[in-house]
């Protein structure tokens, strides 16, 4: 146990150690002159949020219908069908949306940019780069932790909407209700403190999967073998992280 707590806590001191040096290289070194490489922020963006959105659609859509037909369920027995709408955009756009959009992250990106990291690491392209000269984390993590914190709200957002489209298709199909009815309640339940509080969420999650997924990617040993490892790691960890972050940033809304 104490042999694990020990490598835990070096775990936790290294990744708080990357990730302050992240906010450094992404934040402070371009005002002395050392900016980012522009090209290298679309092109993560468009590989973490443009390919990652059929996906985000997919898993949305089907939460939208499973969350109408459970709402359904128990709001007919109190006569609330109306408020079926309401019900499944709220719960998108402050819990469901920003965990669902950021674990699907975690295991489509998150996983690949730990896997490449971590290739890069065991062919000792890291260590040729700090021989050039070029620090690793200005290169290579801050156009991908800023790439997931800029998509990650693009994409809840756009999943909400899908989910809500999904609950309409069960409301308007099978639950005999009026298309219109059904996104004027929605936007009617629908609260400010829902959109900042997912959006919020949003980029703290994105925040969480894309750090977690660099650290992974720069601790590999072991050659290909380890690759794998710590790519599972990265993905059990963002998972875990996500949940546990989701609870605080909830606990914290609740009650202020």
């Amino acid at each position: 146990m104490p042999i694990t707590l020990t490598r835990f806590f070096q775990h936790v001191t290294s990744w708080c150690w990357l990730f302050s040096n992240t906010l450094y290289w992404a934040f402070v070194s371009p005002f002395h002159g050392k900016k980012m490489r522009v090209n290298d922020l679309f092109r993560q963006m468009t590989l973490i949020g443009v390919r990652s959105l059929l996906i985000v659609f997919l898993v949305m859509f089907f939460m939208g219908l499973v969350l109408a037909m459970q709402s359904a369920d128990t709001l007919e027995k109190v006569g609330g069908l109306s408020m079926v709408g309401g019900l499944v955009a709220a719960a998108v756009m402050r819990e469901i949306g920003p965990m669902l959009t950021a674990i699907v992250l975690a295991g489509r990106c998150g996983a690949a940019i730990t896997a490449e990291l971590g290739t890069m690491r065991v062919a000792e392209e890291l260590d040729a780069l700090e021989t050039m000269g070029l620090n690793p984390v200005h290169f290579l993590i801050v156009p991908r932790v800023l790439g997931m914190v800029i998509m990650a709200p693009c994409l809840t957002i756009l999943g909400v909407f899908m989910a809500m489209y999904g609950g309409c298709l069960i409301s308007v199909l099978f639950l005999d209700q009026d298309a219109f009815h059904y996104w004027q309640k929605s936007f009617e339940m629908l609260k400010l403190k829902d959109v900042y509080s997912g959006m919020i969420k949003s980029v703290a999650f994105g925040t969480l999967v894309s750090n977690i997924a660099c650290y992974f990617g720069f601790i590999v040993e072991g050659g290909a073998e380890g690759v794998g490892k710590s790519t599972t790691q990265s993905v059990v960890t963002s998972i875990v992280m996500i949940i546990a972050c989701d609870c605080v940033l909830t606990a914290f809304f609740y009650f202020i």
